[in-house]
């Protein structure tokens, strides 16, 4: 993952940039499965390497595939997205070990999900469908307005294509 990471920032090729996205988020559902968050791997595979991927490709197909040069210099976004990882990684340090039973989280969290508060039977069923509602309302959202802006943007290239075929 940390390859492919390297590798998308350093193509200017869009449909290569697009391509390897894709590819991270397939890397990414895979790692999750190995954390045995199965259910999330499936949604990272279906929107991030399956829906992301082709919406983005309708995206390319209305602009030009070599990314254009930037007048700026980079220097302030590559200090400004190093101190933001720094903070994150100085605040992880901070976090109870991966899988400790006593951290806080299994004291007072999970008995909550696993009294089920809702009338679900599947805890991982309430987890999702409850708990995290909102959230998956959210990136349906996203994804919706995504493939409007394309439907859009695509109806707009229509228009103007049909306009200089009439020769107006």
């Amino acid at each position: 993952m940390a390859i492919t990471a390297v590798v998308l920032t350093l193509r200017r090729n869009l449909f290569a940039v697009v391509v390897l996205s894709g590819l991270y988020s397939f890397l990414m559902a895979t790692v999750l499965v190995a954390l045995d968050a199965v259910d999330v791997a499936m949604t990272e595979a279906a929107v991030g390497a399956g829906i992301s991927t082709v919406l983005l490709l309708g995206a390319l197909h209305l602009c030009k595939s070599e990314e254009s040069r930037s007048t700026r210099s980079p220097w302030l976004p590559l200090a400004l997205a190093s101190s933001v990882g720094v903070l994150l990684i100085y605040g992880a340090l901070g976090l109870p070990d991966f899988a400790d039973p006593n951290a806080p989280i299994h004291q007072h969290v999970v008995p909550r999900y696993l009294q089920n508060e809702v009338d679900v039977p599947n805890v991982v069923t309430a987890v999702l469908a409850s708990f995290r509602g909102y959230d998956t309302l959210g990136e349906t959202t996203v994804v919706f307005t995504a493939g409007a802006g394309i439907i859009a943007l695509l109806r707009r290239r229509k228009s103007s294509t049909e306009k200089n075929r009439d020769g107006k």
